[in-house]
């Protein structure tokens, strides 16, 4: 343990793990539900956010998964996980894939593609490969090579500040409202009014 290292069962390594999930919990990520099946042929899947691309050349992307997770054991076994980017209205199939102990695929729709689980509804999919695991902490970091992806228009499902919702898109600059140059409205031109600001939000 290095000299600057803060034990998560002391107080100030209580209040770092705090202070570090609030800081945390303002990055904007994608909302993932990964898949793999298991030695026995059934279907397992959990909710991720903690996804991201690797590399283009060849095509990667990483998977944190936590230890204790149940997709663990399968992804280990068959080296094969799928990964699903859930659409904007897929935050009540988030929490489905969330939950321990539950059924997750009974009540949604899905099937197999490639020999692995798919959330049929989810407009991304990913179909990989795992080539390396990563200890880190208390999750294991899979780094995957995908071996195909499909995708449709469609606006996917985002996590930030505890919240979920979706991405809003800035205007471009030729649909930005100029304010007037002077105090004196122009025709078409209503008085008082202001710039618009369109934020990304979720």
């Amino acid at each position: 343990m290095s000299a600057t290292a803060r034990p998560h069962h002391t107080e100030a390594g209580r209040a770092l793990a705090a202070d570090f999930k609030d800081a945390m919990a303002a990055l904007c990520s994608p909302v993932t539900v990964v898949t793999a099946r298991r030695e026995d042929g059934s279907p397992c899947g959990v909710t991720v956010s903690a996804f991201a691309s690797l590399s283009l050349d060849p095509p990667m992307v990483t998977v944190a998964l936590d230890r204790r997770s149940s997709l663990l054991p399968a992804v280990n076994a068959t080296g094969r996980l799928g990964v699903c980017l859930l659409g904007a209205e897929d935050h009540q199939l988030a929490l489905t894939f969330a939950t321990s102990g539950a059924d997750r695929f009974a009540t949604v729709p899905w099937h197999h593609e490639n020999g692995l689980p798919r959330l049929s509804e989810a407009p991304v999919w990913l179909e990989c490969e795992a080539t390396t695991l990563v200890e880190g902490g208390d999750h294991v970091l899979v780094l995957a090579t995908v071996l195909a992806a499909g995708s449709r228009e469609a606006p996917t499902l985002a996590y930030q500040n505890r919240r979920f919702g979706t991405h809003h898109a800035l205007p471009a600059p030729d649909e930005r409202i100029e304010p007037a140059t002077t105090s004196t409205p122009r025709r078409g031109t209503l008085r008082g009014a202001h710039t618009r600001r369109d934020t990304a939000h979720t």
